[in-house]
C-alpha cells in the first residue's frame, strides 16, 4: 500500500470540509482540535455550510411556509430574504467566530463576495429562488488559502443581477470542491456516515449507492449527499467522505480506481 506521503510529497493536500445545519449547532471541542492538526499537517482547508435549524428557527417566527422536495428547500420570495439573512448575518459569522477562537484563522464568505458563487435559478417554477452554480472564483479561494486562511463560505449564490438564490449546501461543496480540484471532499453531518441495517458503512461504491437508493436504504436529504459525492467522484475527485463531527465515517471510493484513502 502506498502511503500518504510518499504520493503526495510534493503537493499539499486540499480538502473541502462541509459541515450540515445540525452539525453546525453542536460543534465541540474536538472536532476544532481535528480540525486544527488537520491544518497543522499541512492541509490547505476550506470549509462550506448550510444553516438549516437556524433557518427553520426564522421561518417559524416568521410564519413562512417552507418545505423540501427532493432534498432541497423550495424557497419563496420571503424565505430566501430568511434564508440570506440568516445564513450570512448570523449562522457564517457565528462560525467564524468559533473557528478563530480555536486559534485557526478564517474569514467568512458567501456567494456575493468577489462573484465567489455566480449562479442560475435551478428551476425557478419548481424550486423558487434556489440556484445552480454557474462559475466558482477559484483565485479568490486561492489568494485566502495561499495566506493560510481558511474560507467560511456560507451556501447563498448570486446571479448575474444580484438576486440571491440559495443553494444545497451539498451541491455547494462539491462544486467548490470540483472547482479547486481538491483531494477530498469531507460532508459532515449529524451521523456518521451511510447507514444500511442499522450498520454504518465504512466504505461504499458507487454501485452499491445506487442499489441502496433503488432499495430505499438511502433516502431524504441523505441524497443529494451522495449525488454529489459521486459527482465528484466522476470529476477526478478520488476520495469523497460522509462523516460525523469525528470526522470519521464513509469513505466513497470510485471502484475502478482502486484508491487507498488516506
Amino acid at each position: 500500500m502506498t502511503t500518504f506521503k510518499s504520493m503526495h510529497h510534493t503537493a499539499r493536500k486540499r480538502m473541502v470540509i462541509k459541515l450540515g445545519g445540525s452539525t453546525l449547532e453542536g460543534l465541540n471541542e474536538a472536532f476544532f482540535e481535528n480540525f486544527k492538526k488537520l491544518q497543522e499537517s499541512g492541509v490547505e482547508l476550506i470549509i462550506t455550510h448550510g444553516g438549516g435549524p437556524a433557518i427553520n428557527r426564522e421561518l417559524a417566527a416568521q410564519k413562512v411556509e417552507s418545505h423540501t422536495l427532493n432534498g432541497i428547500r423550495v424557497t419563496n420570495e420571503a424565505a430566501i430574504d430568511i434564508v440570506q439573512t440568516t445564513l450570512i448575518g448570523k449562522v457564517n459569522p457565528d462560525l467564524v467566530h468559533e473557528l478563530t477562537s480555536a486559534g485557526i484563522t478564517a474569514v467568512g464568505l458567501n456567494g456575493f463576495d468577489g462573484k465567489l458563487l455566480v449562479a442560475d435559478y435551478l428551476d425557478k417554477d419548481v424550486y423558487g429562488f434556489v440556484g445552480e452554480v454557474n462559475t466558482v472564483n477559484t483565485s479568490l479561494l486561492e489568494a485566502l488559502i495561499n495566506a493560510n486562511i481558511v474560507p467560511v463560505i456560507a451556501c447563498i449564490g448570486a446571479n448575474e443581477s444580484g438576486q440571491a438564490l440559495n443553494i444545497n449546501g451539498d451541491t455547494v461543496a462539491s462544486e467548490i470542491a470540483l472547482a479547486i480540484k481538491a483531494d477530498s471532499l469531507l460532508l459532515v453531518t449529524d451521523v456518521s456516515g451511510i447507514r444500511i441495517h442499522d450498520e454504518y458503512q465504512s466504505q461504499a461504491t458507487p454501485a452499491l449507492i445506487h442499489q441502496w437508493i433503488a432499495e430505499g436504504h438511502i433516502y431524504g436529504g441523505m441524497i443529494p449527499k451522495v449525488q454529489g459525492a459521486l459527482e465528484c467522484l466522476n470529476a477526478g475527485i478520488p476520495s469523497v467522505q460522509i462523516v460525523g463531527e469525528s470526522l470519521v465515517g464513509t469513505t466513497i471510493l470510485d471502484s475502478k480506481r482502486g484508491f487507498t484513502p488516506l
